[in-house]
């Protein structure tokens, strides 16, 4: 049976009362990778907000990882987010705390009170992203694709079903793109979904997946890549 994680249908996606993009239906599957495009401006940050529930749906109807995204209550938001893992191009490490720490923060933040769990919840995360010897490093010690595996760690901390991530690679070089974008393929296999959101169509020649393109206020889904 085919899971879906997320499943908009004919969703109408405002930003402070102007339409930004109208009658969007889209579905992801459990341990699917597909790629978000767009120019600057299209709307990817805007529907990615909605699948967070950062932005209200007003028309149309949506549910990411079993939550409706047209009843949640704001007291629910955070239990949602649980489910879901965030990672944005800007790190949003706390730079005067170790990778430890900043591992930390975030369980406690969610509700975990266990020492002992969260300790080891914290060596899978880093276990899965190559990074456990980090473990004791202040992140400002690390460089610009090894904080970029801290902050993938921390979307992992509360085994999320979908990835949502926002230009992952726009700060790296080539290589340490192609490495991260391997690294959320094979989380992706492992049966975590993974929305990318990004302009590097180097990294999408390289790894081809499915394609969905903010254009024109709409979403092509199974859009092709023209250069």
């Amino acid at each position: 049976m085919i899971q879906n994680v997320i499943k908009l249908e004919s969703v109408d996606v405002y930003q402070q009362k102007h339409l930004v993009l109208s009658n969007v239906s889209l579905n992801i599957n459990k341990g699917e990778f597909a790629y978000l495009i767009g120019s600057t401006g299209s709307g990817k940050s805007s529907l990615l907000k909605v699948l967070y529930a950062d932005l209200h749906i007003e028309q149309g109807s949506g549910w990411v990882a079993g939550y409706d995204l047209k009843a949640i209550k704001d007291k629910d938001v955070p239990y949602l987010r649980r489910k879901l893992g965030i990672v944005f191009q800007d790190f949003q490490l706390l730079t005067d705390r170790t990778v430890e720490q900043n591992l930390q923060f975030v369980l406690k933040a969610t509700g975990w009170k266990d020492e002992k769990a969260m300790q080891s919840r914290i060596l899978e995360s880093l276990d899965n992203v190559g990074m456990r010897t980090k473990l004791k490093k202040y992140t400002h010690e690390l460089s610009g694709g090894e904080q970029q595996r801290i902050v993938i760690a921390r979307a992992l901390l509360n085994h999320p079903e979908i990835i949502l991530a926002d230009e992952p690679t726009g700060n790296l070089d080539p290589e340490i793109s192609a490495e991260i974008l391997a690294l959320l393929k094979k989380i992706s296999e492992s049966g975590t979904s993974v929305l990318m959101a990004t302009h590097d169509y180097h990294i999408i020649n390289k790894f081809p997946q499915r394609i969905i393109k903010c254009q024109d206020g709409k979403v092509i889904d199974n859009a092709v890549l023209s250069l």
